[in-house]
């Protein structure tokens, strides 16, 4: 069996304007895509939103032995991973199949296996 991460990269700024039923209509593309994957025998091995990438804290070598400290994502770019799904699959290709579903519903998702 192996594992998947599926990140889910959106617009931040966008997203937190959008109306109540946008969101909603999110959700429940959500439970469909939990649905795709229980019908196709994967198991979400956890699930979750992540806090705003303003609220990230950076951490990189500073070159002589520390570390250097940075509020915010490691780059800045119109869109940043806003959540994640960890997957177990036997089957690859439908999980690719439940992933380009849920991205035909308007959802943005980079699936990366994780290197054994």
């Amino acid at each position: 069996m192996s594992r998947y991460l599926l990140l889910l990269p959106a617009p931040e700024s966008e997203w937190a304007q959008l109306p109540p039923e946008e969101h909603e209509k999110g959700m429940r593309s959500h439970e469909q895509f939990h649905r795709e994957l229980a019908d196709g025998g994967h198991t979400i091995v956890v699930t979750s939103p992540l806090e705003p990438s303003a609220q990230a804290t950076s951490m990189r070598p500073d070159g002589s032995g520390g570390t250097t400290l940075t509020a915010g994502p490691f780059t800045e770019s119109v869109e940043q991973v806003v959540g994640f799904y960890l997957v177990e699959s036997e089957d690859e290709a439908d999980l690719r199949a439940c992933a380009e579903r849920f991205a035909s519903r308007g959802e943005l998702i980079e699936l990366r296996r994780l290197a054994e």
